[in-house]
């Protein structure tokens, strides 16, 4: 009698349990998506019909196969003008057409209100609040690779991020140097290669830049521990390689992070490796004592700080961060910079003499840099055609209101940066194309709305790897530029692909020789 007891409060336990989880997802893919868009289609906002379960997800693959195949077709060489939006997310730009500049869509169970209406964007943009955040599901849903340590928390946490990572410390003289032997290393490996093919050099510079942007950040990170530093890189690139191919598709499908698929699995025991390494340098850096270094800054951040409960994951979860804000960005906006100055011999020649009269033979340090206004325009427009973060997206945490929109607790706003930076409406008629001397007058002369121009994002969340990004660019590029002359090789393919950044897909080739 008594197991008869036992085995019926078994039974009824675990369908409490079974019922309760079929609640809870019940709630998170089909509940709270519907809540959502009736409050959006009550305020008249319109999108693409989605389906349950998978949002607008098909008709984005549907899309991006497209693109895919069109680009696979592609002829070699440069484009007739740069829209990496509409070969990337041409879905938005057929939505907009349709529903105009604010409207809604959903990727799997996650419900995104798009904006470029540029008055609505400035409101988004510079809200302060703290009830405007980092969107949960890029904890959530987009696994390992993205941190949760104080450089992208919501919260109080925020508030003290340039406390943690000081901008001035780009700037530093030790960290110049830093930049400067690693562009160094570069140049001559670069120099042996054209003189062991006979003066000309067909060289696939992505590759370097990743290998250039790696040293740099593993010397400002770890200081003294670069070696381990280095490991480290190499094991985030194995994780990155697995990561970028979910990213976009994976969004706002529940709990498809913590399937134990092939993939997940590869991408937990890197994660963990990770994670050893990076502790191990931290006990070394305890017992050896102080370095000035980014690190350093995040250990005592740390041990400052009374709102930190998890000290390891905060510390692991920083220097992830640091990896995608001072690596990747700068490894595929240097890539995409070279790119359009071999395609674009005038502009190299003007940006090379006016390195040259500056730099006096020399390689160029901070204070040189800082007068060389074409090389900054050339950047800027860059950044503005090939921007390293193609969304900014933020998560209403509380109910808000921007505009006419009330947008309540759970909607994501999403302003799609390279859709804005290529707006004819903002930018004028040459919008698609190469024309550094548009920002000739700065940003505030460069377009009808300047706090539309946002490669790093924008506002009080902008990326804190902006400052390192743009000086390795205007130390390595002027460098590159007073020993070198380039040329797009036959063998490039353009082909924008869409990872964690927006990268060349085929890589970038150059034809390369000595001045």
């Amino acid at each position: 009698m008594e197991t008869h007891f036992l085995s019926k409060l078994l039974i009824s336990v675990a369908l409490v349990g079974i019922i309760g989880v079929f609640v809870r997802v019940y709630n998170a893919v089909v509940a709270e998506p519907r809540r959502l868009q009736s409050a959006m289609r009550k305020q008249g906002l319109k999108g693409p019909p989605p389906t349950i379960l998978l949002g607008n997800l098909l008709e984005i693959k549907k899309a991006r196969d497209a693109a895919a195949a069109a680009n696979a077709a592609t002829v070699k060489g440069p484009p007739p003008s740069h829209n990496c939006g509409a070969a990337l997310f041409s879905f938005f730009g057929n939505w907009r057409n349709q529903y105009g500049d604010v409207f809604m869509f959903s990727l799997g169970s996650l419900q995104i209100v798009h904006v470029t209406e540029p008055e609505m964007v400035k409101e988004i943009t510079t809200c302060t609040s703290l009830d405007l955040g980092r969107p949960t599901y890029e904890a959530k849903d987009r696994g390992p690779l993205l941190g949760q340590g104080i450089l992208t928390s919501n919260g109080p946490y925020w508030a003290h991020q340039k406390k943690i990572i000081a901008p001035e410390l780009y700037m530093d003289k030790g960290m110049i140097n830093v930049i400067q032997e690693s562009t160094m290393a570069l140049l001559k490996s670069w120099m042996k290669k054209i003189e062991a093919d006979g003066g000309l050099a067909d060289i696939k510079i992505d590759e370097y830049m990743g290998m250039f942007s790696g040293d740099v950040i593993s010397r400002a990170c770890f200081g003294s521990n670069y070696a381990d530093g280095e490991e480290i890189f190499m094991k985030f690139g194995a994780l990155k390689e697995s990561e970028s191919k979910k990213v976009f598709m994976s969004t706002g499908i529940p709990f498809l992070r913590h399937i134990p698929t092939k993939s997940n699995r590869e991408a937990w025991a890197l994660e963990k490796e990770i994670k050893d390494l990076i502790l191990n340098v931290v006990k070394g850096r305890k017992e050896s004592g102080f370095e000035k270094d980014l690190l350093q800054t995040v250990l005592e951040g740390a041990k400052n700080s009374n709102m930190i409960k998890d000290v390891d994951r905060f510390i692991v979860d920083n220097c992830k961060n640091i990896y995608l804000a001072g690596y990747e960005t700068t490894a595929v906006s240097a890539a995409w910079c070279l790119m359009l100055l071999a395609s674009h011999p005038e502009w190299q020649q003007r940006i090379r003499d006016e390195v040259v009269d500056i730099s006096n033979g020399q390689i160029p340090d901070a204070e040189m840099i800082r007068k060389m206004k074409l090389l900054s325009m050339a950047i800027n427009e860059s950044l503005r055609l090939y921007p390293p973060v193609p969304v900014v997206s933020r998560e209403a945490l509380k109910d808000m209101k921007f505009g006419n929109l009330n947008v309540p607790k759970g909607m994501n706003l999403w302003t799609i940066v390279t859709t804005i930076h290529t707006d004819p409406k903002i930018w004028g008629p040459d919008s698609y194309q190469f024309n550094p001397a548009r920002f000739a007058n700065g940003i505030t002369g460069a377009c009808k709305f300047p706090y539309l121009y946002m490669p790093f994002g924008v506002g009080p969340r902008v990326c804190l790897g902006q400052n390192l990004a743009l000086v390795e660019l205007k130390i390595l590029i002027s460098s590159i530029l007073s020993k070198f002359s380039l040329s797009l090789s036959p063998k490039y393919v353009h082909s924008p692909a869409m990872g964690l950044v927006i990268e060349p897909g085929l890589g970038v080739n150059v034809l390369m020789k000595l001045l």
